[in-house]
C-alpha cells in the first residue's frame, strides 16, 4: 500500500463499497460536489463494489469495513477510509488536500 501521492498525480479517485446502493452512492455525489465547490475539475470519482477495485487505482475512498479488501484489491494504491457515509471529514480533508495541491496521505 502506498503511503501517499501528490494531488498532482491523482486523475481518479475510486469510492469503493459493499454492493454499491444506498448511502455510499450518495457519499459519491457529495463527494463530487465537494470537489466541484472546490474547483477541482481535473479528477474523476468512480462508484466500485469493493471486490472490483481495479489493481492500478492510484486513491481508494472506502469504509473501514472495507479497507482491507480495498488494499488487497490495489495494493499500490493510497487507501482513505472513513467511518460514515455522510459528513465524515476525511472527505472534506481530502478535498482540501486536492485543491490545495499536496500529498494524499493513506489512513488507517
Amino acid at each position: 500500500m502506498s503511503q501517499s501521492i501528490p494531488a498532482s498525480q491523482v486523475k481518479t479517485i475510486i469510492f469503493a463499497c459493499e454492493a454499491g446502493m444506498g448511502s455510499s452512492l450518495m457519499s459519491v455525489n457529495a463527494l463530487k460536489k465537494k470537489l466541484a465547490a472546490a474547483k477541482v475539475a481535473d479528477i474523476t470519482v468512480v462508484h466500485k463494489p469493493a471486490r472490483e477495485i481495479p489493481p492500478t487505482a492510484q486513491v481508494v475512498v472506502v469504509h473501514k469495513s472495507l479497507a482491507d479488501v480495498a488494499r488487497s484489491k490495489a495494493p499500490n494504491a493510497v487507501v482513505v477510509t472513513f467511518k460514515t457515509f455522510l459528513n465524515d471529514p476525511v472527505f472534506d480533508s481530502l478535498v482540501k488536500s486536492l485543491a490545495a495541491g499536496t500529498d494524499i496521505v493513506a489512513t488507517e
